[in-house]
């Protein structure tokens, strides 16, 4: 392997990764895409000819007809790999492609039913198991994709061999990461970039780092920072709606709010990140809101180009030399 570029969420996840994962994967620059971390919890939104597909756990190369690997830092619920392999073979892409880390663990019914009972309510899970098989990990008692023997026999197990040039797709976000999130209302793997070097590499090997945002914030489940009162705002809720922001997973409504400046530079420079991406510009235009949360002040700006000046000039500001691109298109950058 000669380099890696990541992609990562800078955010609440939701942030567009897919769409961003996506067009790079397009472009044919890469041998390889590889998901680092997760579970079925995570969904990514692809657009290809004109219709849109959905997954959970494989990666968006194969959809452009590379190989696909889901990492040994994932979690893997079986039958709901087995059911998004039938819903991407039905709709005509190589799903030989699609490979598994035989160090990735296996998500239990057990887990699901531990998670619906213990955690759902409170936390606001997806109900996916995931944090139960993380926990049954760190205590080493998990299952491993090694240790299924039908897994092996159907050709799923990544022989851990990287590509020349490999793109590495995250899931969840920034703000959701075991450490660095608002704990306990987190997910249960690795967000920040550098979990990818889980894959087999060195952090020397990585040529770039894009993290991807939204205009505005959006966050699923259950966060005391994203209050129920959010739904009550009327301006909040037009731009929910105008951005149809619902879970891919899960279908609940995303709490919105407007982004905030100040987590969003943070995220960055933990993070290292040399590019970013800010999508949904055009719900702003199209709601005509144009506000945003720095230094705990509620700022507003007469239109988006006042708006965007003011975010990079506020990111330069640190001396973050990053690249930052704003969009304003569902299915390319």
């Amino acid at each position: 392997m000669t380099d890696a570029t990541i992609v990562f969420g800078l955010a609440w996840g939701d942030e567009g990764k897919g769409k961003v994962t996506s067009q790079l994967a397009a472009s044919g620059k890469f041998d390889m895409v590889c998901r680092w971390a997760g579970g079925n919890n995570a969904g990514h939104t692809i657009y290809k000819g004109g219709k849109k597909y959905k997954t959970h756990l494989i990666p968006s190369g194969v959809f452009y007809g590379i190989p696909s690997i889901i990492g040994p830092g994932c979690v893997i619920h079986w039958d709901s790999f087995l059911d998004e392999i039938e819903y991407l073979k039905s709709s005509g892409f190589d799903t030989s492609l699609v490979k598994i880390s035989p160090r990735a663990h296996i998500v239990l019914d057990e887990h699901i039913e531990d998670d619906i009972r213990n955690l759902s309510n409170h936390l606001g899970t997806t109900s996916k198991g995931i944090a139960p098989c993380y926990a049954a990990k760190a205590f080493r008692s998990g299952l491993r994709v090694e240790d299924v023997k039908e897994i092996k026999e159907m050709g799923f197990v990544w022989d851990e061999i990287l590509g020349e040039k490999i793109l590495c797709e995250g899931a969840q976000g920034f703000w959701l990461d075991m450490d660095w999130g608002n704990y306990p209302y987190v997910t249960s793997s690795t967000t920040l970039p550098y979990g990818a070097c889980s894959l087999g590499f060195s952090p020397k090997d990585v040529s770039s780092i894009i993290g991807i945002a939204k205009m505005y914030d959006t966050r699923s489940g259950e966060d005391p920072d994203f209050p129920i009162s959010l739904f009550e705002n009327e301006e909040l809720e037009k731009l929910a709606n105008l951005g149809s922001e619902f879970g891919v997973t899960t279908g609940r409504r995303r709490k919105v709010n407007y982004l905030n400046l100040d987590k969003l530079i943070k995220a960055i420079r933990v993070s290292g990140a040399d590019s970013v991406i800010l999508n949904k510009a055009d719900i702003l235009e199209k709601a005509n809101i144009f506000k945003l949360f720095h230094n705990n002040e509620l700022k507003q700006f007469k239109n988006i180009e006042f708006m965007k000046r003011y975010i990079r000039n506020n990111i330069w500001s640190y001396d973050i030399k990053t690249n930052i691109r704003f969009s304003s298109n569902p299915e390319k950058i």
